[in-house]
């Protein structure tokens, strides 16, 4: 990927971050902010909107590490296990053992006596509905072997970036920040191949430029 791409796709999920915390931020935590609405306290209601922008841009941040990451890991991987298939596999394993240490871990350590599990599946649930979904769509639009790598990341990466407000388990900080993951970590893996293939367009139009400005070089002067 060309410095000017891999700039374009930095900012871009840096914004899309910050927005998607905005619209999260005010609908999970929407109790706290009406009154500010309510009292027309536009100054609040501003450095408010300020804050979930600030914090929708960690939130991207994270989620970029996380990508760039998974990159190296992937390449790792299908450098280790020699074949796609074996690899994807692996995979695959370890996305099923992630979604049930993400339901039954937070069950027995936050769970009350006499609370059911729903609250605990649901937000498990939500992961893997939005990683089926991207990782179909980033299938479709490239090949039938990106469908687990696209599905692994969208599980197990946004886990993992997602770990510091697991461990607190405070329900409006688990959506707050699981939403802007998702929406980040989709955007990245959706675009990442178009991208690519610009660049390798770019590429092949300035090594297309550069014999064409040797010849003009040795042209004699008349």
């Amino acid at each position: 990927m060309t410095s000017r791409n891999w700039v374009k796709l930095f900012i871009n999920t840096l914004i899309i971050g910050g927005l998607t915390t905005v619209v999260t931020g005010f609908f999970v935590r929407w109790d706290e902010f009406e009154p500010l609405f309510a009292d027309a306290d536009f100054l609040e209601v501003l450095s408010v909107f300020i804050w979930l922008v600030g914090v929708g841009f960690i939130f991207s941040l994270l989620s970029q590490m996380g990508f760039f990451a998974y990159l190296t890991v992937h390449r790792f991987g299908l450098g280790i296990f020699k074949s796609v298939r074996l690899w994807n596999s692996v995979q695959a394993v370890v996305v099923a053992f992630v979604l049930f240490d993400l339901i039954y871990l937070r069950y027995i350590s936050f769970a009350k006596e006499g609370e059911g599990a729903v609250s605990y599946v649901i937000p498990a649930l939500i992961v893997l509905a939005v990683g089926l979904a991207v990782a179909w769509q980033k299938m479709r639009q490239t090949n039938k072997e990106a469908f687990i790598p696209a599905l692994f990341f969208m599980v197990v990466g946004t886990v993992i970036e997602w770990f510091p407000v697991l461990r607190v388990n405070e329900g409006s900080w688990l959506y707050l920040m699981l939403i802007p993951l998702l929406v980040c970590n989709g955007y990245q893996l959706l675009v990442l191949h178009k991208l690519n293939e610009k660049s390798l367009e770019e590429r092949k139009k300035l090594e297309g430029k550069k014999p064409r400005q040797a010849q003009k070089q040795l042209k004699p002067s008349k």
